[in-house]
């Protein structure tokens, strides 16, 4: 058996900070949860790959005193690129227009995207989140429209469709998964580089995240939710839904790693920083997050949420691979355990690849520019060539 790995080194001290200094969350804190401070030594670099410029994330992260100024401070700041947005749309600046739109949406995000305590500036913010992106769709660089994707009888689940520029055909497709606490909408910037490469894009929200999370708990058998979105691809005419991959983020990479072991149709698979054993992964993450995880399952608290994730454990699922996987993992990722991505590719076998980047943190959004364009360049070439046979190993 025979795994590619590549373990990328790196001297380089890049202006966002990583997460190597967060608090993990692993003994119980002694003293009232800092919540500021684990979002800004956890998320810092993410805010700034996924379309916040440094000096947005700067002047807000100064402000902000207490866990409950968060969203209100965000929502400010997102208010007035929306206004800049609206602006530009009066004028006939189309690419301004959808430039700001999104990075509005997105800023509402971050908002409100740990905000629980909190629902109803949460629901607010998401609103604009979904309003604002919508706004957006006629101005970005990409043909984009919302589309809504037959789930469970007369529930859909929403998702954006982003295509290259016309062309001859059909063009394949890249379904792209959000994580826990991530949407759709946060999903615009990883989406770029697929399409820059001809490829297109749907970003989707399934059961328990975006705008799902208000009506359903996440899905463990996630590879249903990618079923029904290759269902509703093979209806199109602009994209090829018999040539598809996913890339999903986080919790999004353990639907990636379901949909290579049980969804024949995907031709190909990247799961980005993603956790082999999420129960015990449990507490190893920041109280942020351990607390998303209570509100996304639907469960009472931390600990029914943890037992409920002994059925997430991908250890069971990895010899049952059967398409490419690309795994996409940072040496200094504190929420999941990064040797475990060396054995989840030894389990898979010769269909896994494994990137290991040195100075990466939580999906290495701190050296971005090391995986993102190499990613789509991976996905790229697998979708172009003729339908591979299983394999059986």
């Amino acid at each position: 058996m025979t795994v590619t790995l590549r373990v990328l080194n790196s001297s380089l001290r890049d202006v966002a900070h990583s997460d190597n200094e967060h608090v993990t969350g692993t003994q119980a804190p002694t003293e009232p949860i800092d919540r500021v401070c684990i979002a800004i030594e956890n998320w810092a670099p993410r805010f700034i790959a996924n379309g916040v410029d440094p000096n947005d994330v700067r002047r807000i992260t100064d402000e902000v005193r207490e866990w409950s100024d968060w969203c209100r401070v965000w929502s400010r700041a997102a208010g007035e690129h929306a206004a800049l947005a609206a602006e530009a749309e009066s004028s006939g600046n189309r690419i301004s227009a959808g430039e700001h739109y999104a990075r509005a949406a997105v800023m509402y995000h971050f908002g409100k995207f740990m905000f629980f305590q909190f629902p109803a500036e949460y629901a607010e913010a998401h609103t604009r989140t979904v309003e604002l992106y919508r706004k957006g769709l006629p101005y970005f660089l990409f043909p984009s429209e919302r589309v809504e994707i037959p789930y469970e009888g007369d529930v859909g689940f929403p998702g954006v469709l982003r295509r290259p520029a016309a062309g001859n055909g059909p063009v394949p497709v890249v379904i792209i998964l959000p994580g826990l606490d991530s949407v759709k909408e946060e999903m615009h910037w990883y989406g770029n580089d697929f399409l820059a490469r001809g490829m297109a894009v749907l970003a989707v929200d399934g059961p328990g995240q975006g705008e799902m999370a208000f009506d359903l708990p996440l899905r463990q058998d996630a590879e249903v939710v990618i079923s029904r979105v290759l269902d509703f691809l093979a209806n199109r005419s602009d994209v090829d839904g018999r040539r598809a991959g996913v890339m999903g983020v986080s919790l999004g990479g353990y639907a990636a790693v379901r949909a290579a072991a049980f969804e024949p149709r995907v031709r190909a698979s990247i799961a980005l920083a993603t956790s082999y054993h999420l129960y015990h992964d449990f507490e190893r993450v920041p109280p942020l997050t351990r607390e998303a995880f209570v509100h996304k399952l639907r469960v009472p608290n931390e600990a029914a949420a943890r037992e409920q994730l002994r059925a997430w454990d991908l250890a069971p699922v990895a010899p049952n691979v059967r398409r490419p996987l690309l795994i996409i993992m940072g040496r200094q990722d504190r929420l999941f355990n990064p040797s475990d991505s060396e054995q989840m590719a030894r389990d898979v076998g010769p269909l896994a690849e494994l990137l290991l980047l040195e100075n990466g943190n939580h999906v290495c959004n701190n050296v971005a520019y090391r995986y993102r364009p190499q990613q789509a360049d991976w996905m790229s070439a697998h979708l172009s060539r003729h339908e591979p046979k299983l394999e059986d190993h």
